[in-house]
């Protein structure tokens, strides 16, 4: 069952990956909105 552990560590490891790209995407258009005067 060692293969069971092993996808489900390369599964975490692309959803942590995902997340921050997500979580990164989000800041910079936090940040980018927050500099505007408008």
């Amino acid at each position: 069952m060692w293969y069971f552990t092993w996808i489900l560590g390369v599964l975490l490891a692309c959803a942590f990956g995902v997340i921050n790209a997500l979580w990164l995407e989000n800041t910079e258009n936090m940040d980018r909105s927050s500099d505007d005067p408008e």
